[in-house]
């Protein structure tokens, strides 16, 4: 050994920390990779995550491959490091180069390339995989041989050594990665995504169209009535019932029944051939649901029904797609056909509006468990139903009451800019 020239040995000493580093920043990239962006790469026949994939596969092998050839350089360049530290110092320069060596391989060869492969692991692991492949071959024995025993202290330990976590994403995990990737998705597309993850915590009785609010063709009606209704409707598909709607026969398509116009003599009977048959919905189904359940049943529209199989009211395939991407509106000024912008600032809100749409247009956050309509929710509030003009406070946003009609909150006014303390407001107790 003292043959050999110092600067041939600072020479593989350098190459050694440069291998070691190598190993560790391997490790650190491979493990770091995102799985998803991975396979996703995979599809594309990207090379380099090709052989990611495939390391990964028998991560028990990469990381036996990854180790071995770390230690062995790691433990040679130590020995190195010695000889170096003995030929310049003399029997105490091995001290001298362990504390040294030990500095310059956390450095060079672990802090650094691991905190590089954290930051930019396909930029590491991809090229890495180029010399991991082959390793992985030619010390295959070496690695089984190691796994044997390892596999040996984990039946003494009474571990599963073939039995791996798999950590599948629920929806609020999904959640977070959405809002993580603000930076690479467009914030609508963005808000689109995060919807569709809450529709399973929405059910078609929180976004339906109430009972009372429900447009409908009654068959008993004079049939000059039936066709100026038709002619005149707004929607494209119309209930029909029998004097109550609870008593409905089927549902209408308008443009089937404005062809019948077209002949020279048409009645009841004639309407009734293209009645279809109703669809009802359980009240309590998640909207995630009730979409595919459209989707199978090829359908656009469902009268909302209790456990008692009464009707509480009607949902559309379009009130649910609102949920995703909003209202189906190009007018600004005009949120809802329920909800209206007055001159001075303030909103005229019917008493039969969702709480949840309401949330949606204001970006409020009022209670959405218990009552599902703005009259719902300050009848529970106030317990009785109050005077015109009474004005309240629900979760600290304001209401005034501007009509009562049959018992119930017909109109609301909300003043989006009231701060508190600029008026008084009535509380329950006051309306007692």
């Amino acid at each position: 050994m003292n043959d050999i020239p110092l600067s041939f040995l600072f020479i593989t000493l350098t190459l050694l920390i440069i291998i070691s580093s190598f190993f560790s920043g391997s490790e650190t990239s491979l493990m770091s990779l995102n799985r998803y962006r991975l396979k996703n790469l995979t599809d594309k026949k990207h090379k380099g995550a090709t052989r990611a994939q495939r390391l990964l596969e028998t991560p028990e092998r990469l990381i036996g491959v990854i180790l071995l050839g770390n230690n062995l350089v790691n433990i040679l360049a130590s020995a190195i490091g010695t000889i170096i530290g003995t030929r310049l110092m003399g029997d105490y320069g091995f001290i001298f180069s362990t504390f040294v060596l030990t500095f310059i391989i956390l450095v060079f060869a672990e802090v650094t390339p691991k905190t590089l492969a954290v930051l930019h692991p396909e930029r590491f692991a991809f090229p890495a995989t180029i010399i991991l492949r082959p390793l992985s071959f030619i010390s295959f024995p070496v690695v089984w041989f190691i796994s044997l025993f390892t596999r040996g202290i984990f039946k003494l330990l009474r571990i599963n050594a073939k039995a791996r976590s798999h950590y599948d994403l629920n929806s609020e995990e999904l959640r977070i990665v959405v809002n993580e990737a603000s930076t690479m998705i467009p914030q609508q597309h963005q808000q689109m995504l995060l919807s569709i993850l809450d529709l399973e915590k929405v059910t078609v009785e929180d976004i339906m169209i109430p009972r009372n609010d429900i447009t409908g063709i009654d068959i008993n009606d004079d049939w000059q009535e039936i066709i100026h209704q038709l002619s005149e409707s707004q929607h494209t598909r119309l209930p029909i019932y029998d004097g109550d709607i609870d008593k409905v026969r089927g549902m209408i398509h308008i443009r089937e029944a404005l062809h019948l116009f077209n002949k020279e003599k048409t009645n009841k009977e004639d309407l009734q051939k293209i009645i279809r048959e109703p669809y009802f919905v359980p009240e309590g189904t998640p909207l995630n649901t009730q979409l595919l359940n459209f989707q199978r049943e090829k359908r656009r529209i469902g009268l909302v029904v209790n456990e008692y199989g009464d009707i509480q009211g009607l949902v559309t395939l379009e009130d649910i797609l609102e949920e995703i991407v909003g209202e189906f509106t190009t007018d600004p000024s005009v949120h809802s056909k329920d909800v209206h912008l007055q001159e001075d600032g303030t909103y005229l809100v019917d008493g039969s509006t969702s709480i949840r749409e309401l949330n949606r247009i204001l970006k409020w956050d009022l209670p959405t468990k218990g009552p599902k309509t703005l009259n719902g929710l300050i009848l529970e509030y106030l317990e009785t139903i109050p005077d015109p003009g009474t004005s309240l406070l629900i979760a600290n946003y304001p209401f005034e009451i501007v009509q009562i009609s049959q018992n119930a909150v017909k109109t609301v006014r909300i003043n989006p800019n009231w701060k508190q303390g600029s008026s008084e407001l009535t509380t329950p107790a006051d309306n007692n």
